[in-house]
């Protein structure tokens, strides 16, 4: 990791729309003096930058949120220490976390971040992950969307990814079976070993399908998804009679440069009566102290295990970035852009 210079602030500019993932070619670091903070607003620090394939959809097109502006760093979330303050309730030494940009720096009025709590016991990393955003995503989808009973079969794709490792851990600690679908035998050995998956499938391995339904002789009944494309089309056969489909993302299309196929057997949805909805973690952040409370002592005490694939470097982001989309990365993806206080 480069040193850290705290005169100087660094920062990736978007400069044109990605196109088959060729991000290396639209985004450029660059430097400017570290800025300073007006009236009612406070100056972070970055300490660790998430990366998320919604990251790769802001550099493209409007979404739910609108899309980066060309000429403008680009947008992320971090996790930082406050290092200047003219805010009246935020102090300097304070942790916070929140929309930030892909920079040392962050101006902000508070509107974006906010203080992580201080639960004795656990990391900073955890506020990134299993108690941050990612902890979120899975926490709300699974439970608020899918609805789990106890008995019921959970199939989570992209399962080794930031997300998918705790779905499955959380219906675990709901009394369902958790089945994961991951890029490799690695990963898979990860879920079942580590994590108590109940079974893992490896997508790229021949008779992955045969598997998948051997896996689940049951049918399934929440299907978290994560990837769409040809595994989506695969678990819908599977689906059981009032099932429920949390639609968290579609990675396998976020770079795509012409419109992928599938899922094409959408029609299942009305002969199982399921049901598929989408959602998004924003609309979640005024009920995280329900997650807290939860989920909190879970990793606590090590019923929730995590993992965070740590780069340094800000520097570094484009080659860490990449791996979400060659299935690089097990767990959280971030990179450290400088010391913890």
């Amino acid at each position: 990791m480069a040193a850290f210079d705290p005169a100087v602030n660094r920062h990736w500019l978007l400069d044109a729309r990605p196109k088959g993932g060729n991000f290396a070619e639209v985004l450029s670091l660059r430097e400017e003096k570290a800025p300073e903070p007006g009236p009612g607003e406070y100056r972070v620090r970055t300490i660790y930058l998430s990366l998320d394939p919604t990251n790769a959809v802001w550099m493209q097109y409007d979404s739910y949120l609108p899309a980066v502006p060309l000429g403008t760093t680009m947008r992320g979330l971090v996790l930082g220490v406050v290092d200047i303050s003219n805010h009246d309730r935020i102090k300097v030494g304070d942790i916070v976390m929140g929309m930030g940009r892909w920079a040392d720096y962050v101006i902000t009025n508070g509107e974006s971040m906010g203080k992580v709590p201080n639960i004795p016991g656990l990391p900073l990393l955890a506020y990134l992950g299993p108690l941050g955003m990612t902890g979120a995503t899975a926490y709300f989808g699974l439970l608020d969307i899918g609805k789990p009973k106890e008995g019921e079969t959970v199939v989570v794709s992209a399962a080794a990814g930031a997300v998918g490792s705790l779905v499955g851990q959380i219906a675990r600690l709901k009394g369902c079976r958790a089945v994961g679908i991951a890029g490799s035998e690695e990963k898979c050995n990860w879920l079942t070993g580590e994590l108590g998956f109940d079974a893992a499938v490896n997508y790229k391995a021949q008779g992955w399908r045969k598997q998948l339904r051997a896996a689940v002789p049951q049918g399934v009944d929440i299907y978290f998804e994560n990837v769409g494309g040809e595994i989506t089309e695969t678990v819908l056969e599977l689906l059981n009679i009032k099932g429920r489909i949390p639609f968290c993302g579609a990675i396998s299309q976020y770079n795509a440069t012409e419109p992928q196929p599938g899922p094409r057997n959408l029609s299942i949805l009305v002969s199982r009566r399921a049901r598929m909805e989408g959602f998004l973690v924003l609309d979640y952040t005024p009920r995280m102290a329900e997650m807290y409370a939860e989920m909190g002592p879970w990793v606590a005490d090590g019923r929730i295990k995590w993992k965070v694939d740590l780069d340094q470097g800000l520097e570094n982001t484009l080659t860490s970035f990449g791996k979400l989309f060659s299935g690089g990365n097990t767990g959280k993806l971030a990179v450290q852009v400088s010391a913890e206080p």
